[in-house]
């Protein structure tokens, strides 16, 4: 196996395991929390792949000036996507545990089998 290639390619393999991680809970942690945190954990996987897409080995900033070729420039966009996608990702968080906390007063759990195998009280 060639370790080098996979050191300079270091940012897509953690993404990988973080995804791989956090899909792990939330396929297999029956409490809503631990899979509200590994949803988490797999939009920052995606976030981290994204900006890394973006990278340029010896990236300037995004500004025209003289002597800055347009090859050696970052790309701005995955930035500000993922900038949208944190948003995004703290709303989603702020509602889903607020939703826990309901489920929590009506069911008395958080346990996923146990609210599916109980029904309406």
């Amino acid at each position: 196996m060639n370790f080098s290639r996979m050191f300079h390619n270091l940012n897509y393999v953690v993404s990988a395991l973080l995804f791989l991680m956090g899909l792990y809970t939330v396929v297999v942690k029956p409490n809503l929390i631990k899979k509200l945190i590994g949803l988490n954990i797999m939009e920052t996987s995606v976030f981290l792949f994204i900006v890394s897409i973006g990278m340029v080995e010896g990236g300037e900033a995004p500004i025209v000036a003289e002597g800055v070729k347009s090859s050696q420039m970052v790309n701005p966009i995955p930035q500000a996507l993922i900038l949208t996608g944190i948003v995004v990702a703290v709303s989603t968080t702020a509602v889903a545990l607020s939703l826990c906390l309901k489920i929590h007063e009506r069911y008395g759990t958080l346990n996923a089998a146990e609210i599916l195998g109980r029904g309406e009280p």
